[in-house]
């Protein structure tokens, strides 16, 4: 799955037009490296995404888009949050 539809359907950003910008301006980071909207996620894959004043770090679990929102949070696993 694309990073930018990965961050949408698991709502770690809202909106994916958000996310690709995010990702365009070199703010997320998969593996330790800067990683355009296109980039193809595995399992295991470490996300860390620049927010205004923290980095959140988190560990793709899944793959499989779902419907429910509450379920969206079993897509990733939370490692941690880094304040700058």
């Amino acid at each position: 799955m694309r990073l930018d539809k990965y961050l949408k359907v698991s709502r770690l950003i809202k909106r994916r037009t958000l996310a690709k910008e995010v990702a365009s301006n070199e703010r997320i980071l998969v593996n330790g490296k800067p990683a355009k909207p296109s980039k193809e996620l595995k399992l295991g894959d470490e996300i860390t995404i620049e927010f205004g004043n923290k980095n959140v770090i988190v560990k793709v679990t899944s793959l499989e888009p779902t419907t429910k929102k509450a379920e969206a949070v079993h897509l990733y696993e939370f490692i941690r949050e880094e304040l700058k």
